[in-house]
């Protein structure tokens, strides 16, 4: 029986431009009700609550502060950290933020990016389960997406020998690949997407950190030690932070460390990467239509269309993203919509 509480560790940094017009720096997707009622944020949170669970850490933007204290308040997931970066420095340094507000000791980090979809709640700690004696024997634990598609936007997961009922060594990590590729991959069978969910213990972390980066060690140690304090908000010193290599926990500790285990799952996940993406998990009409907000689609098939202002109406249309917010119209075919990265290239000017 384990005596301390996983801790959720909730990275929301992002700014989510991939789902302009919607998602902006100033409310990027982990804040947007995209899938459901609550906010990407919000079910992220509910997912990590109960008896095993503590309150969760979170790491955010500093200009989200109001809004991550407000949405969290409004599900009863309130932080007991709410660490504000001065700068994004990726991922590794992050979860070393997160690390050091824990304790850096033996409780299990369970880390989250804020901005995923998981439809398969039981199956997902099903896996917590799984892992958490390898956890607590200070292994360091990645989750598999088990993947259905030759994706190549994804880092990919050689899985290994067995260690265990359901968790296994990796044997390698695959960097994104060609296409031929990844069809060979998932033809395979002994492969899984990187899906950046991580289970460890806030030790083995920083130790693993220290030995392979030690400079994010030192920096988020510093930044740590000269923080302001606003109740439960955490504000790490800048310019120490500011020293911290810009890295991620992939290319920092999970490629180099000897004790580094993939639990697969098959949960329902998505990151929600794109309006194509969010269209595929969309509860659909009869026509094969994804739609929010006040729409009018008439002889129309297989569009996503939302809006949270004016009102869409649609004629004699098929297999278009139509999307509202503000201002901002945006109108692409589907299956385009990562061409979004060209328009917000184009409006920097």
């Amino acid at each position: 029986m384990r005596n301390t509480k996983i801790v959720p560790v909730i990275l929301s940094g992002g700014s989510g431009t991939r789902l302009w017009p919607m998602s902006r720096p100033e409310r990027p997707k982990q804040m947007l009700s995209l899938t459901a009622d609550q906010t990407m944020l919000q079910l992220t949170a509910r997912r990590a609550v109960g008896e095993s669970y503590a309150a969760p850490i979170v790491v955010a933007n500093a200009r989200h502060a109001d809004m991550v204290d407000e949405q969290l308040g409004a599900v009863g997931a309130e932080p007991q950290a709410l660490i504000l970066e001065p700068a994004g420095r990726n991922t590794a340094p992050a979860i070393a933020l997160a690390a050091i507000a824990a304790g850096g000791g033996e409780d299990a980090l369970l880390v989250m990016p804020s901005d995923h979809v998981i439809g398969d709640v039981d199956a997902f700690h099903a896996t917590i389960a799984a892992a958490l004696p390898f956890v607590d024997d200070g292994w360091l634990v990645t989750f598999g997406i088990s993947p259905d598609a030759p994706e190549i936007g994804y880092g990919w997961i050689k899985i290994g020998e067995a260690i265990g009922n359901g968790v296994n060594r990796v044997e390698r990590f695959v960097e994104k690949p060609p296409l031929d590729k990844a069809q060979a991959m998932l033809a395979s069978g002994d492969h899984a997407w990187n899906g950046g969910i991580f289970l460890f213990r806030a030790d083995a972390y920083l130790a693993a950190l220290t030995r392979f980066a030690p400079g994010i060690v030192a920096a988020t140690e510093a930044a740590m030690a000269k923080a302001r304090h606003e109740g439960h908000r955490v504000y790490p010193d800048a310019q120490a932070f500011a020293a911290s290599p810009d890295d991620s926990i992939d290319y920092a500790v999970m490629e180099k460390a000897d004790r580094v285990a993939v639990a697969p799952v098959s949960m329902g996940w998505n990151d929600v990467g794109s309006w194509d993406a969010l269209h595929s998990i969309s509860d659909l009409d009869g026509d094969g239509n994804a739609h929010r907000g006040e729409v009018l689609a008439i002889d129309t098939s297989d569009c996503l269309v939302r809006t949270d202002g004016i009102k869409i109406s649609l004629v004699g249309v098929s297999d278009l993203i139509v999307v509202a917010s503000g201002n901002d119209v945006l109108i692409m075919p589907r299956g385009r919509s990562q061409d979004i990265k060209k328009l917000i290239s184009a409006m920097k000017g």
